[in-house]
C-alpha cells in the first residue's frame, strides 16, 4: 500500500456476541471524544466512528497495513480498556474494494441483524456528520460516505429488502406476539422514549396492543410519547411499582450501564407472587443484567436472541437480497476509480 487506502476495522453481530459488543459501544454524545482519542492514540487524522447495537467500526485511511493497522487495533484496546487478546479474533479488517463494498452493505441494511433495517442509514449519516464537524474526514472518506448514502437510497427504492420486519423494534414486537399469541389483552412497558423506544411503541400499537406504558428518565418525554400512543407515562422513580402489573417489558435506553438489576427483579417477583414476566432487552449496552434470567418465571431475551425471528424474514426475501448485492457490486465498481484505485 503506497497510497492511502480506505480501511474499516471493527466487530459486529456476525463476529461477536452482545456481551462483547456492548463493551465497545460508544453513545452518540461521546463520538467527538472517541474521534479525538483515535487521532491522539494512532497519529491518524482521518476517521469515522460508527457505533450501533449491531456493530462498532472505525473507518480510516492507511498507507500501510503493516504498522498502521496495529495502531488501530491498539486504539480499540486502549480506548475501551480491553486486552487485545480478548477481541482480536473477532475483529475484522477490510480495505480497498472490500472496505468500500462493506460500507455500502452496512448503509443499505444488507449487513444488519434485521435485514433492511430502517435506522442504519441514519446512523451512518450521523457518524459521518459528527466526524465532519470534528474535522476528521479527508477527501476519500467524504467521497465514500456520501456515495454510501446514495447507494443506500438506491437499494431501498430498487429492491424490496425494506418489506416486512425492518427494525429491531419490529422484531421485538414480533417476538412478543409469538410468546403470547395476541397483545391486545397484555400490558406492555416500554423503557426508553428515544428513537428506538418510539419505533417499538408504534409497532406495538400496530400489532394490536392497547395497554402500553412508557417510562423514561425524562418524564416529559415519556408523557409526550405516551400521549401520541394513547398510553400511560410512568415516572422512572416508580418503574418497579408499575412493573408489578405488566406482562412484557421491552427496554431500549441509551444508558451506559444496566438500569434493571438482578436484585430489582428478584424483589419484584416476590411482589408479583412469581407471576411470569417476559423481558426483551434490545439495548446495547444491555439495560437488564443478564443473570436476571436465572430467576424463576423470568424470561429474558436480548438482541442476539432476535436472530431466530429475523432468519425467517431473510429467507422470504432472498431474491431481493441477491438484487441488492448485485447493485452494490456495480456501485463499488463505478466508485473505485474516484479513489484512484481502478476496479
Amino acid at each position: 500500500m503506497n497510497r492511502k487506502e480506505v480501511v474499516v476495522v471493527g466487530l459486529s453481530h456476525k463476529t461477536a456476541p452482545v456481551s462483547l459488543r456492548e463493551r465497545f459501544s460508544v453513545v452518540s454524545s461521546r463520538l467527538p471524544e472517541a474521534l479525538s482519542s483515535f487521532a491522539g492514540l494512532t497519529g491518524l487524522s482521518s476517521c469515522v466512528f460508527l457505533s450501533t447495537c449491531n456493530r462498532t467500526e472505525v473507518y480510516t485511511l492507511l498507507s500501510s497495513l503493516d504498522g498502521e493497522l496495529d495502531r488501530v487495533k491498539n486504539f480499540f484496546a486502549s480506548y475501551h480498556g480491553i486486552e487485545k487478546s480478548q477481541f482480536e479474533k473477532v475483529l475484522y479488517v477490510r480495505h480497498g474494494r472490500e472496505g468500500v463494498e462493506h460500507l455500502f452493505k452496512v448503509a443499505s441494511g444488507l449487513d444488519s441483524l434485521v435485514l433492511g433495517e430502517s435506522e442504519i442509514t441514519g446512523q451512518v449519516k450521523q457518524a459521518y456528520e459528527t466526524a465532519q464537524k470534528e474535522r476528521r474526514v479527508e477527501k476519500e472518506l467524504h467521497l465514500l460516505f456520501q456515495r454510501s448514502l446514495r447507494v443506500a437510497k438506491k437499494i431501498r427504492t430498487q429492491t424490496g429488502i425494506g418489506r416486512g420486519l425492518c427494525s429491531v423494534g419490529s422484531v421485538a414486537v414480533e417476538m412478543a406476539g409469538k410468546i403470547f399469541g395476541t397483545l391486545s389483552n397484555r400490558t406492555i412497558l416500554v423503557i426508553g422514549a428515544g428513537k428506538m423506544g418510539e419505533l417499538t411503541a408504534r409497532h406495538l400499537k400496530k400489532a394490536g396492543a392497547t395497554s402500553i406504558l412508557v417510562s423514561n428518565r425524562s418524564l416529559s418525554r415519556a408523557e409526550e410519547l405516551a400521549g401520541r400512543l394513547k398510553g400511560k407515562a410512568v415516572d422512572f422513580d416508580h418503574l418497579f411499582e408499575e412493573m408489578e402489573k405488566v406482562d412484557i417489558v421491552i427496554s431500549s435506553t441509551a444508558a451506559p450501564h444496566p438500569v434493571v438489576s438482578y436484585q430489582d427483579i428478584f424483589e419484584l417477583m416476590k411482589r408479583r407472587h412469581h407471576r411470569p414476566l417476559f423481558l426483551i432487552d434490545i439495548a446495547v449496552p444491555r439495560d437488564i443484567e443478564p443473570r436476571v434470567n436465572q430467576i424463576d418465571n423470568v424470561f429474558l431475551y436480548d438482541i442476539d436472541d432476535l436472530e431466530k425471528v429475523t432468519r425467517s424474514s431473510y429467507e422470504g426475501r432472498t431474491k431481493e437480497v441477491e438484487r441488492g448485492f448485485f447493485l452494490i457490486a456495480e456501485e463499488t465498481k463505478r466508485f473505485m476509480p474516484l479513489l484512484g484505485a481502478g476496479e
